[in-house]
């Protein structure tokens, strides 16, 4: 029948795009809530110990992954968070807003390789760990204490912020083109701490990894299980049900 050989099509197809599609494993082993966000794929409350499995596309650029602290939403998914906010929804819709440590990705770009880093150039909010789970490519991790150590003058509520936020001058945010900027004291401040991820946004060649596509990933929160934040700056998840 017509109708039942479309449905067998349309399942086959569907069975085609999640067997190429890529799982990113986000995982909160921190001892608060965090408030998984990914663009694309919108938002996630995650209690300790809990899992998002997220499924990205081949051919997906210009994505990130990153965790939101603070956060207090109703019952509708409205609501603000401390770092990371994003358009004001559970479900985010754009990108979120800095201080917030970022897990970013391409998939399936030159030579068939997926591109991947952990970027603070959104300044720093969670202690995260990056890696593909097959094995074989590079783990980036970045669990330093940088929000009890931030410099003053990039202190934030919850984080500590990356300086292009704070004095967005080309010297920190690299707006004049390739080459117009290189490291400063405050972008060696993050490097030192994290020495695999991006400090400035020109942090290129000892910032970005590369596996085969097809591979899987993980995006662990806290992956010493410690909070690694001020008890002063720590959240306050006590009034957040959603």
């Amino acid at each position: 029948m017509p109708h039942s050989h479309s449905l067998c099509s349309l399942f086959i197809l569907a069975s085609l795009s999640l067997a190429t599609a890529a799982n990113f494993e986000i995982v909160n082993n921190c001892p608060y809530t965090v408030w998984a966000a990914a663009s694309p794929g919108g938002g996630r409350r995650l209690d300790r110990g809990q899992t998002w499995n997220l499924w990205v596309n081949p051919g997906t650029a210009m994505a990130r992954i990153w965790g939101r602290t603070g956060c207090n939403f109703d019952g509708s998914g409205r609501g603000r968070c401390q770092t990371g906010d994003c358009t004001g929804g559970l479900n985010c819709q754009g990108w979120g807003v800095p201080p917030n440590t970022l897990a970013e990705f391409a998939l399936n770009q030159f030579n068939n390789m997926d591109f991947y880093d952990i970027s603070l150039v959104d300044g720093f909010n969670i202690p995260m760990d990056f890696y593909p789970v097959n094995g074989g490519c590079h783990r980036i991790s970045c669990t330093a204490d940088i929000n009890g150590q931030c410099p003053g003058p990039l202190r934030a509520q919850g984080g500590c912020n990356n300086p292009c936020t704070v004095f967005k001058t080309n010297e920190y945010c690299c707006t004049n083109g390739q080459g117009s900027c290189g490291p400063t004291s405050y972008s060696k401040f993050f490097k030192e701490r994290c020495r695999d991820a991006y400090s400035y946004p020109q942090d290129d060649p000892t910032s970005t990894f590369t596996c085969p596509a097809g591979s899987n990933y993980r995006v662990l929160f806290c992956p010493l299980g410690e909070p690694l934040l001020p008890l002063h700056m720590l959240p306050d998840n006590t009034t957040n049900q959603y």
